[in-house]
Order: C-alpha cells, then sequence, then structure tokens
C-alpha cells in the first residue's frame, strides 16, 4: 500500500499535429478516473500546450502507468507523457 500523501502526477505535453478530436474521449477518459474514486485533480495548461492530472488511491507506479496508459492521449501518440510518483502534502 502506498504510504500516506503519496500520490501519482501525470503531466501530458502535446506533440505537434496533435488530434483535438482526442479531447472529448480523453475528458470522458477522466471522468471515469474520476467516478471511481481515482482522480483527485485535472485540468489544461492556460496555454494549451497540454495539462496534467493528480492520480489518488493507485496501489504503485507499476499500476498508475498501466492506468495512464488507457488514456486515449497516450495510447493514441498525441501526447508526451511524464509520471511521477509525489508526496503530496
Amino acid at each position: 500500500m502506498n504510504a500516506p500523501g503519496l500520490r501519482y502526477l501525470v503531466v501530458l505535453t502535446r506533440r505537434p499535429g496533435f488530434d483535438e478530436t482526442l479531447v472529448a474521449p480523453h475528458l470522458a477518459f477522466l471522468d471515469e478516473l474520476r467516478g471511481q474514486g481515482l482522480l483527485e485533480l485535472s485540468g489544461g495548461f492556460a496555454d494549451r500546450s497540454g495539462g496534467a492530472y493528480l492520480l489518488r488511491g493507485v496501489g504503485s507506479l507499476e499500476q498508475a502507468q498501466a492506468l495512464v496508459a488507457r488514456d486515449p492521449l497516450v495510447a493514441q501518440g498525441a501526447s508526451d507523457l511524464a509520471l511521477h510518483a509525489w508526496h503530496a502534502r
């Protein structure tokens, strides 16, 4: 089990030629995570270069990686991914 406060920070950066049609499926994916109690925060960057979300209640970095791999922006290669285990306070 995770240490108290351990979260997983997901940072997505749009690649050149970003496909805007993937935004709606991405938002639906985030809604699914929220409904499961796994999504704490999410949002796009003001400059539209990408966005980030914060996962909670995920058992390990490997589980977070498997979960994030289902994000349409990641699965379709539209965005670069950075995933960090984060001791949030």
